[in-house]
């Protein structure tokens, strides 16, 4: 069950790498780049800090496949219909939510501190979606705006350790957790909220 949400997560990635390279106007294969970028930096990340090789990502065909397929189908959609902006942000909300909640559970198998398990799993989370605005020339990326992204990720990382201190089952704690970051992700976005911008000094 992990594995098929795991999977359900990456193609998200995926198919939000493919929607900002369309919105950059890039051709296919930028579209491909970016849909590899966003779907697999994070768990990168992840594997090189933990000291993890090969990388996970490296000798799983299903999970390369899922990629690849995910980004081609959401490249022919496009060709046939404009998708507004807030699709790209849902998306990616399902693939924040989902990375993340795996992210906390491969620290948790890792044996790191709970600390360090969160900062992997929020790390796990967001280091897609950076690589994927930098390559699309976005700047400063979505994270470091005053937008509730890492916030998300972080609530849903600390929910995901605690249901597992509890002795929750790894699925239903996984389904809680991710249910909380996109809640709390997509939640920000139609209300509007905002984390405050760090404070400025009046000028002399």
């Amino acid at each position: 069950m992990l594995h098929v949400l795991y999977l359900t997560g990456i193609a998200a990635f995926a198919a939000s790498g493919v929607l900002a390279a369309h919105r950059a106007r890039l051709d296919p294969f930028g579209g491909l780049v970016l849909a590899f970028a966003a779907a697999v930096s994070g768990g990168t990340l992840r594997d090189l800090i933990l000291g993890r090789h090969p990388l996970y990502w490296t000798h799983d065909l299903l999970l390369l496949t899922v990629i690849a397929v995910t980004a081609v189908v959401t490249m022919v959609f496009l060709r046939y219909r404009e998708l507004p902006h807030r699709s790209l942000m849902a998306v990616d909300a399902v693939g924040l939510a989902v990375v993340t909640v795996i992210g906390a559970r491969a620290a948790i198998d890792a044996g790191v501190t709970p600390f360090a398990a969160v900062i992997l799993a929020v790390l796990t989370g967001v280091t897609g979606e950076v690589i994927r605005d930098v390559l699309c020339g976005e700047f400063p990326p979505l994270l470091l705006r005053e937008e509730v992204y890492a916030t998300a990720a972080l609530l849903g990382a600390v929910c995901y350790l605690a249901l597992d201190r509890l002795g929750t089952g790894p699925t239903t704690a996984a389904a809680v957790a991710a249910s909380l970051v996109f809640a709390v992700r997509m939640g920000a976005l139609h209300f509007g909220l905002h984390l405050p911008r760090l404070a400025q000094r009046p000028p002399a």
